[in-house]
């Protein structure tokens, strides 16, 4: 049965992002008609304009550029936690429609890494443990008759661990809410690392916009106060490295 690990892609995104929120935000202060605006924004890079725009904290602009994310090798429990960021679009692939694995390979699984650190026999076991839920998935699907209506039942003994895929999309802003939230040393292991896969691609796609995209910490102090990480010179030496290795 594949044991899986999240991966990330950036499937779409607004073309030309930086420049879309820039006319944006230069729309609400101008007399220039809009081709006047967009002319003058494509012939200047825009990046200054842009930390200015958000260091006043006049952020609806950035609503207006959107990226896709494809994520896939990841939990259902994953699932469970991303759908709370309702700005939002997301699709799922279904349970129902869709049988996992057959009775030599299986599902998709996620293993928690901290389960995996308690060493080789350990792990043995916790993969032992998905063969024997998938030999109780792929029964109830025979003895149901197969095909979607045995699906939906059956999908019932699954685990969290299964895995999933799915597209998210969000706005830049509400990108930037989530990275902030979901990088934070604090947030679970598994949609941490996600979002800082979802980070890389969204600075390499607008780095005007995501320049100071991630956790708190990097702006400033903690905002986690007494249940802070400790961690925040190793996380912001990460989020350097990350800048660096996509210069």
């Amino acid at each position: 049965m594949p044991q899986v690990q999240p991966k990330v892609m950036l499937i779409r995104c607004t073309p030309a992002p930086e420049e879309l929120v820039a006319l944006a935000g230069k729309l609400c202060y101008s007399a220039s008609d809009l081709e006047d605006l967009s002319e003058g924004i494509a012939q200047k890079d825009q990046t200054k304009y842009l930390n200015r725009l958000m260091d006043m904290g006049h952020l609806s602009p950035i609503e207006h550029a959107s990226f896709t994310f494809g994520i896939e090798g990841v939990s259902r429990s994953l699932l469970a936690q991303i759908t709370r960021h309702r700005i939002a679009s997301f699709s799922v692939q279904s349970q129902r429609y869709v049988a996992l694995g057959d009775d030599e390979n299986g599902f998709d699984y996620v293993m928690p890494p901290a389960i995996a650190a308690l060493g080789k026999e350990d792990a043995a076991e916790y993969r032992r443990q998905m063969e024997q839920i998938n030999a109780w998935y792929q029964t109830w699907r025979k003895k149901l008759g197969a095909g979607e209506k045995s699906n939906e039942d059956a999908r019932f003994v699954l685990p969290n661990a299964s895995a999933t895929r799915m597209l998210v999309t969000m706005n830049a802003r509400e990108l930037q809410h989530f990275l902030s939230l979901r990088c934070c040393e604090r947030a679970q292991w598994e949609i941490r690392a996600v979002a800082w896969q979802m980070l890389e691609l969204a600075w390499k796609a607008a780095p005007a916009l995501f320049e100071n995209a991630g956790p708190g910490c990097l702006r400033g102090p903690c905002p986690e106060g007494k249940k802070c990480c400790g961690k925040t010179a190793e996380v912001r030496e990460h989020a350097q490295a990350l800048h660096r290795q996509t210069d």
